[in-house]
Parts: structure tokens; C-alpha cells; sequence
């Protein structure tokens, strides 16, 4: 693997203060401000003239506005404002056939990056094809698989544990006890925040039902704000918004939301409760360190987006919510968390799709 030389304590410190920084109020909207290169003031005040730059090239399936999407691209940012790395990304590539296959193989060939970053699933195969044909090249890609060697990481959002103390808010903040999550598509990293949100708000409050919709798109604001006014019509008066769209439906009414990816309350300051946050910095740290050490080995990052790592965050409670949240709601949600990051409590990884759950039509 290539080796680079600079800095490495400030690098990783750096990097970890600017996520610390960003998870405190980045919105779905900031991170998805395109930036494809460092300044240059920005570059000399975090390294010196000995210091070069990784070159990062980053493949995104959907657009930079999901939010999944939109938390890379903020950690990319980040670092690239610091002067840590320099990067250029495509989006919005799709999953028709060979279409990131080429896209990615066109990258590699004309960038001849330093590490190549990507939210892959439903373009795992390709990802996975190109990676192998290039094994000098680190790749990290969001996946639901395994690493391979000699140079295929995989990452994912783990913030199930989040999502439980939300669930825990969301229990005890309904008087209908009705609640609703409305998600993309079933898979196994989506249905573990929603089994995980479920598993809290039963937690405080064993009589709360749950509506789970999943639009199976990873974003359609519009099929995903449909769905959530369906529940609310139903008589659900907490949503968890897993997708974009959500919240909007919760603006002007009774109803309360949680965010979902980064920190949403700006999007409805008076109905969104907390947000479930998946932080990027640390995973992206650790990458930075290994590749620029040129100590680069195929791995798993799981533990990078857990709460232990920085990686999976609750935002803060919003206590400016219409109506306020008890302090004794507060108070458990306060012992959850600790208890999760003692190590006392465990939070169950469950997988499956929820029985009673529906899919709606995508209206894109």
C-alpha cells in the first residue's frame, strides 16, 4: 500500500475534534454542501510543506442529499477543510447494470487515488469486482458483508444503540400509544434501528404499538411523507424518521419526530424530540492513519460507529418541543445511555423484518 508522510497525531486529533464539532448541529442539509478539494489556507494550517495530501475518491449510488450519503460527504468535508485530504466524488450513479462498475473503474484509472470510499449495498457485486482488480488501492465500502483481502474494508451505521434511547423518548412521550417509524427498505441494517427503537419505547411503556412503513426507496421524501401522514391518520403521535420526508409531515401539528443520521431538530424545532446520529469521523480517522502509515489492512470498521467509538450519537434532547419532556423521561433515557456505555446494559441486534410492517409504493 502507498505511504505518506506528515503529522499523523495532529491528522487523527484533528479529524476527531471536527466530528465532535460537526455532530453537535450538522443537518442532512449542511452535509451535503459539495466541496471537492482543501483550501489552501485551510491545507497549510493543519499540515506542514512535508505533509502530502491523501487523495480520496468517493462513489456515491444515491444522491449527497440522503442522508447516509450526506453523513460521508460531512466527514469528507471536514477533512478536507482541515487539510487532511483532498477529494472528488460522484454521485447519483443508480443501480443500473455496470453503471458504478464503470463509473468506478474510470475513477480509478484516471484519479490513481490513495484510498476510493462508497456507499455501495445494492452495488456490492461491482465495488467488489473493481476492488479486486486493483489491490494496491485501499477501498472502503458501506456494506452489509465482510471485508476481503487484501484490500476491501467494510463499514455500516451501528446505531441501533441511539435508536433504542430514542425509542425509550418516543414511549413515553406518546398519549396515544401509538408510534411509527417510517424506513427505506428492509434490510437487516435498517430493520436493526427499527427493532432496536421498538425494543426501547416497550421498554417504558409495554402497551405502545408501533407502525412500521417502509417505502423501499433510499430516498423519496415525498413517498416517505406520505407514509407518515397515513400513521399520523392512524393515530400515531411519535414518528422515528428513519428517511427524509418525514419530519415535514410532523411540522405544524401535535406530533413529535426523531431525526435520523445527523442532528434534524433544525428541520422542526418545535416537534423534533432528538435525532439518531451516525458519526463517519472516527472511521474516517482511522482509514487516514492506517493509509498515510501505508500499514493499510482489509478490514471490518463495525466498531468505528458504535457509541463507545464517537460514532453513534444521541443528539441532545430538545427540551423546546411543544409542551416539554419530563424530567423523569429524561432521567432514564440519561441511565440507558450510561448503562450502554458501562457495558451493563446490551442493546439485542435483532435483524429480522418487524411482522405487521408494510411496504408502500416509492413515488419516484
Amino acid at each position: 500500500m502507498k505511504r505518506r508522510t506528515g503529522h499523523l497525531t495532529i491528522i487523527v486529533t484533528t479529524l476527531a475534534m471536527l466530528g465532535l464539532a460537526a455532530c453537535g448541529g450538522t443537518t442532512a442539509e449542511q452535509a451535503a454542501e459539495p466541496a471537492v478539494a482543501p483550501s489552501t489556507a485551510a491545507a497549510e494550517s493543519a499540515a506542514d510543506s512535508t505533509t502530502e495530501l491523501l487523495k480520496v475518491a468517493v462513489v456515491y449510488a444515491g444522491k449527497i442529499e440522503e442522508p447516509w450519503d450526506g453523513v460521508i460527504q460531512s466527514s469528507l468535508i471536514n477533512a478536507s477543510e482541515a487539510g487532511l485530504i483532498e477529494f472528488n466524488y460522484v454521485d447519483d450513479i443508480g443501480y443500473a447494470s455496470g453503471a458504478m462498475e464503470r463509473t468506478l473503474r474510470q475513477i480509478v484509472e484516471e484519479q490513481a487515488p490513495d484510498l476510493v470510499i462508497g456507499d455501495s449495498f445494492g452495488n456490492e457485486e461491482a465495488v467488489r469486482a473493481v476492488a479486486a482488480d486493483y489491490p494496491d488501492i485501499p477501498f472502503a465500502f458501506g456494506s452489509g458483508g465482510g471485508p476481503a483481502e487484501p484490500n476491501f474494508s467494510v463499514f455500516d451505521n451501528w446505531i441501533y444503540q441511539p435508536a433504542y434511547l430514542a425509542g425509550i423518548l418516543a414511549g413515553g412521550m406518546t398519549t396515544s400509544n401509538v408510534i411509527g417509524v417510517v424506513a427505506g427498505i428492509p434490510v437487516p441494517e435498517v430493520n436493526r434501528l427499527v427493532n432496536a427503537f421498538i425494543q426501547g419505547a416497550q421498554s417504558v411503556n409495554p402497551k405502545v404499538e408501533t407502525k412500521v412503513s417502509y417505502i423501499n426507496s433510499w430516498f423519496d421524501p415525498a413517498a416517505a411523507k406520505e407514509a407518515a401522514l397515513a400513521q399520523i391518520d392512524a393515530g400515531a403521535d411519535v414518528l422515528y424518521a428513519e428517511r427524509a420526508g418525514v419530519i415535514e409531515a410532523t411540522s405544524g401539528t401535535s406530533v413529535y419526530a426523531i431525526g435520523n443520521m445527523s442532528d434534524q431538530q433544525g428541520l422542526s424545532p418545535t416537534n423534533v424530540l432528538t435525532s439518531v446520529i451516525w458519526s463517519m469521523e472516527p472511521t474516517l480517522a482511522f482509514l487516514i492513519d492506517q493509509v498515510s502509515k501505508g500499514s493499510y489492512t482489509a478490514q471490518d470498521l463495525k466498531d468505528f460507529s458504535m457509541m463507545s467509538k464517537g460514532g453513534a450519537i444521541l443528539a441532545a434532547i430538545n427540551s423546546g418541543v411543544t409542551g416539554g419532556i419530563p424530567a423523569d423521561l429524561i432521567a432514564k433515557v440519561d441511565a440507558a445511555q450510561a448503562g450502554i456505555m458501562s457495558g451493563v446494559q446490551r442493546i439485542d441486534i435483532n435483524e429480522a423484518t418487524p411482522s405487521g410492517s408494510v411496504g408502500v409504493e416509492a413515488a419516484g
